[in-house]
Protein backbone atom coordinates (compact mmCIF):
# COMPACT_ATOMS: atom_id res chain seq x y z
CA UNK A 1 0.00 0.00 0.00
CA UNK A 2 0.90 3.18 -1.13
CA UNK A 3 -0.57 7.00 0.66
CA UNK A 4 -2.10 7.79 -2.68
CA UNK A 5 -3.90 4.20 -2.18
CA UNK A 6 -5.59 5.94 0.49
CA UNK A 7 -9.29 7.09 0.42
CA UNK A 8 -10.59 9.97 3.02
CA UNK A 9 -14.23 11.00 3.23
CA UNK A 10 -14.69 14.88 3.24
CA UNK A 11 -17.23 17.02 5.47
CA UNK A 12 -19.61 16.22 3.31
CA UNK A 13 -19.16 12.71 3.37
CA UNK A 14 -17.51 12.45 -0.63
CA UNK A 15 -14.71 9.77 -1.02
CA UNK A 16 -11.24 11.77 -1.83
CA UNK A 17 -8.65 8.84 -3.11
CA UNK A 18 -5.21 11.07 -1.86
CA UNK A 19 -4.09 10.10 -5.57
CA UNK A 20 -5.57 13.43 -5.83
CA UNK A 21 -2.89 15.21 -4.22
CA UNK A 22 0.06 13.56 -6.20
CA UNK A 23 2.83 15.30 -6.58
CA UNK A 24 2.39 17.78 -3.96
CA UNK A 25 4.19 18.61 -0.84
CA UNK A 26 1.68 17.41 1.58
CA UNK A 27 1.06 18.20 5.57
CA UNK A 28 -1.56 16.08 7.23
CA UNK A 29 -2.33 17.09 10.57
CA UNK A 30 -5.18 15.77 13.18
CA UNK A 31 -6.84 19.06 14.68
CA UNK A 32 -9.35 19.85 17.29
CA UNK A 33 -11.57 23.60 17.88
CA UNK A 34 -10.86 23.32 21.21
CA UNK A 35 -7.88 22.29 22.56
CA UNK A 36 -4.68 24.21 23.54
CA UNK A 37 -2.94 24.16 19.96
CA UNK A 38 -6.12 24.89 18.48
CA UNK A 39 -4.26 28.94 17.67
CA UNK A 40 -2.06 26.74 15.52
CA UNK A 41 -4.47 27.18 13.14
CA UNK A 42 -3.44 30.64 12.19
CA UNK A 43 0.28 28.91 11.68
CA UNK A 44 -0.74 26.46 9.44
CA UNK A 45 -2.96 29.10 7.36
CA UNK A 46 -0.16 31.11 6.90
CA UNK A 47 2.35 28.41 5.77
CA UNK A 48 -0.57 27.09 3.54
CA UNK A 49 -0.32 31.36 1.88
CA UNK A 50 3.39 31.02 1.94
CA UNK A 51 3.65 27.82 -0.20
CA UNK A 52 0.10 26.89 -2.01
CA UNK A 53 1.33 28.06 -5.28
CA UNK A 54 4.46 26.07 -5.08
CA UNK A 55 2.50 22.69 -4.90
CA UNK A 56 2.22 22.88 -0.98
CA UNK A 57 -1.41 21.34 0.60
CA UNK A 58 -2.31 21.30 4.40
CA UNK A 59 -4.77 18.16 5.04
CA UNK A 60 -6.72 18.87 8.15
CA UNK A 61 -8.15 16.01 9.78
CA UNK A 62 -10.79 16.89 12.92
CA UNK A 63 -10.06 13.77 15.94
CA UNK A 64 -12.10 13.92 18.79
CA UNK A 65 -10.11 11.04 20.32
CA UNK A 66 -7.99 13.40 22.96
CA UNK A 67 -10.78 14.47 25.72
CA UNK A 68 -13.43 15.24 22.94
CA UNK A 69 -11.96 18.52 21.70
CA UNK A 70 -13.97 18.19 18.50
CA UNK A 71 -16.88 18.05 19.59
CA UNK A 72 -18.53 19.44 16.85
CA UNK A 73 -20.25 17.91 13.68
CA UNK A 74 -17.56 17.53 10.43
CA UNK A 75 -19.24 20.32 8.62
CA UNK A 76 -19.61 22.51 11.69
CA UNK A 77 -15.46 21.98 11.95
CA UNK A 78 -15.08 23.02 8.66
CA UNK A 79 -17.30 26.36 9.06
CA UNK A 80 -15.26 27.19 12.67
CA UNK A 81 -11.79 26.77 10.68
CA UNK A 82 -13.17 29.27 7.48
CA UNK A 83 -14.41 31.57 9.99
CA UNK A 84 -12.66 31.52 12.60
CA UNK A 85 -9.32 31.22 11.22
CA UNK A 86 -9.72 32.19 8.00
CA UNK A 87 -8.28 29.15 6.80
CA UNK A 88 -8.33 27.71 3.14
CA UNK A 89 -7.07 24.35 3.08
CA UNK A 90 -8.80 20.87 2.86
CA UNK A 91 -10.77 20.26 6.10
CA UNK A 92 -12.25 16.43 5.88
CA UNK A 93 -14.36 13.83 7.98
CA UNK A 94 -13.78 13.57 11.66
CA UNK A 95 -11.69 10.53 12.28
CA UNK A 96 -9.97 8.42 14.47
CA UNK A 97 -6.36 7.90 15.09
CA UNK A 98 -5.42 5.67 16.81
CA UNK A 99 -6.88 2.31 18.37
CA UNK A 100 -8.86 -0.24 16.91
CA UNK A 101 -10.97 2.41 14.41
CA UNK A 102 -8.21 4.27 13.71
CA UNK A 103 -8.36 5.83 10.43
CA UNK A 104 -5.92 3.50 7.97
CA UNK A 105 -4.56 7.35 7.11
CA UNK A 106 -2.93 7.05 10.25
CA UNK A 107 -1.98 3.42 10.66
CA UNK A 108 -0.13 3.86 7.38
CA UNK A 109 1.82 7.48 8.60
CA UNK A 110 2.50 6.09 11.80
CA UNK A 111 4.21 2.80 9.93
CA UNK A 112 6.30 5.19 7.84
CA UNK A 113 7.50 7.22 10.62
CA UNK A 114 6.87 6.17 14.26
CA UNK A 115 8.81 8.83 15.98
CA UNK A 116 8.24 12.54 15.73
CA UNK A 117 11.11 14.48 14.38
CA UNK A 118 13.07 14.81 18.08
CA UNK A 119 13.54 11.53 18.48
CA UNK A 120 16.97 9.90 18.23
CA UNK A 121 15.71 7.44 16.31
CA UNK A 122 19.13 5.59 15.61
CA UNK A 123 20.14 5.63 19.26
CA UNK A 124 16.94 2.94 20.24
CA UNK A 125 18.32 -0.28 20.84
CA UNK A 126 16.23 -3.21 18.90
CA UNK A 127 13.67 -4.83 21.59
CA UNK A 128 13.91 -8.43 21.84
CA UNK A 129 10.39 -8.42 23.85
CA UNK A 130 6.92 -8.24 21.94
CA UNK A 131 5.45 -5.29 23.79
CA UNK A 132 8.81 -3.44 23.25
CA UNK A 133 8.74 -3.80 19.90
CA UNK A 134 5.15 -2.95 19.39
CA UNK A 135 5.75 0.35 20.95
CA UNK A 136 8.25 1.41 18.36
CA UNK A 137 7.29 0.03 16.04
CA UNK A 138 3.98 1.89 15.47
CA UNK A 139 3.57 4.37 18.36
CA UNK A 140 0.25 6.39 19.05
CA UNK A 141 -0.38 9.94 18.08
CA UNK A 142 -0.09 11.51 21.35
CA UNK A 143 -2.17 14.90 20.80
CA UNK A 144 -4.10 16.67 18.51
CA UNK A 145 -1.87 18.88 16.15
CA UNK A 146 0.67 15.90 15.43
CA UNK A 147 1.79 16.60 12.36
CA UNK A 148 3.33 14.66 9.22
CA UNK A 149 5.58 15.73 6.11
CA UNK A 150 5.06 14.01 2.82
CA UNK A 151 7.13 15.13 -0.41
CA UNK A 152 5.96 15.12 -3.80
CA UNK A 153 6.21 11.09 -4.49
CA UNK A 154 4.17 10.55 -1.48
CA UNK A 155 6.64 9.43 1.01
CA UNK A 156 6.42 10.50 4.70
CA UNK A 157 9.38 12.32 5.44
CA UNK A 158 8.89 13.41 9.03
CA UNK A 159 6.33 13.38 12.25
CA UNK A 160 6.27 16.81 14.10
CA UNK A 161 4.87 16.87 17.70
CA UNK A 162 2.39 18.85 18.82
CA UNK A 163 4.10 21.23 20.42
CA UNK A 164 5.91 21.91 17.25
CA UNK A 165 4.40 25.15 15.84
CA UNK A 166 4.06 25.18 12.05
CA UNK A 167 5.85 28.47 11.67
CA UNK A 168 9.10 26.00 12.70
CA UNK A 169 8.27 23.91 9.87
CA UNK A 170 9.07 26.46 6.83
CA UNK A 171 12.68 25.16 6.24
CA UNK A 172 11.60 21.48 6.13
CA UNK A 173 8.80 22.62 3.45
CA UNK A 174 11.14 24.53 1.63
CA UNK A 175 13.32 21.60 1.11
CA UNK A 176 10.69 19.51 -0.44
CA UNK A 177 9.48 22.37 -2.89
Amino acid sequence: MNLYEISVKDVSGKEVLLSKYSGKVLLIVNTATHCGFTPQYDGLEKLYEEYKDQGFEILDFPCSQFLNQAPESSEEIASICKLRFNTQFQTFAKIEVNGNQAHPLFTYLKQQVPFDSKTKKGKIKPCIFKKCRERFSNPKIKWNFTKFLVDREGNVIDRFAPSVRPEELSNHIEKLL
